[in-house]
């Protein structure tokens, strides 16, 4: 028979700087406990100039 003993230590957590250098489509930093996770979404650009639908091809360069 195996026995495994798991000892949790929650202790406190000091984060001086983060530093994010490129952000993906969907992500999230945590850093210690989490209760509550609120989501927001925010465009770089205003509304009018976002283009959805077919994309027209690039001619080649050169």
């Amino acid at each position: 028979m195996i026995k495994m003993e798991l000892h949790v230590y929650n202790r406190e957590v000091c984060i001086g700087t983060i530093k994010v250098l490129g952000v993906a489509s969907s992500s999230m930093i945590m850093v210690g406990d989490t209760e509550t996770i609120q989501l927001a979404a925010t465009f770089d650009t205003p509304a009018e100039s976002l283009i959805i639908g077919p994309f027209v091809p690039l001619p080649p360069i050169g």
